[in-house]
């Protein structure tokens, strides 16, 4: 939450999420600051807006995320908080490019998600065949990095890039230029 908060502007979060993230990023902002949630799913909507009580500077939507429909430029960041571990390869590249090119010159897209632990990370084995199952996408965050769904089209850097509990999840914070 530090890389995006707080935010001056509009910052769009990318597909709602269990917990009390959306609600602790809106209590974040500045006060001349906006969020923009869109997700698929209409129920994950409709939950998140009972949750959301009245903090009237966020905004629901129901889109897809390789499909945003916003104009290019219009947000000051962008989070994708474990989404793309949920999506194909083809999805996936889509998605990165849609949220890289809704956010203006400048502003940060956030990631989080599933990173390959090292082979002596107790979790490792347990957690494998767990994703094989449950997860079967996420597989292909342990196998690439995830510069690999970039697009090409749109400039951008990496700011940073973390990994926490022994590599099992990455923080990877990208520049739009």
């Amino acid at each position: 939450l530090q890389v995006l908060t707080p935010v001056k502007g509009r910052l769009l979060q990318v597909a709602c999420v269990y917990g009390d993230l959306t609600m602790r990023l809106a209590d974040g902002m500045s006060k001349d600051s906006s969020l923009d949630v869109v997700d698929i799913v209409p129920a994950q909507i409709s939950n998140l807006q009972q949750k959301l009580a009245d903090r009237s500077r966020v905004a629901l939507f129901q889109r897809n995320s390789a499909a945003l429909g916003f104009a290019d430029d219009m947000y000051s960041g962008t989070l994708l908080f474990f989404l793309l571990h949920e999506q194909p390869q083809t999805v996936r590249r889509q998605t990165l490019a849609e949220a890289l090119r809704v956010t203006a010159p400048g502003g940060r897209v956030v990631i989080a998600d599933y990173h390959c632990p090292s082979r002596w990370h107790p979790l490792y084995y347990l957690f494998r065949p767990v994703l094989a199952l449950l997860e079967p996408y996420a597989l292909d965050l342990w196998r690439n990095d995830i510069s690999r769904w970039m697009p090409e089209n749109i400039r951008f850097h990496i700011e940073s890039r973390r990994t926490f509990f022994g590599g099992l999840y990455q923080l990877v914070v990208l520049v739009r230029e």
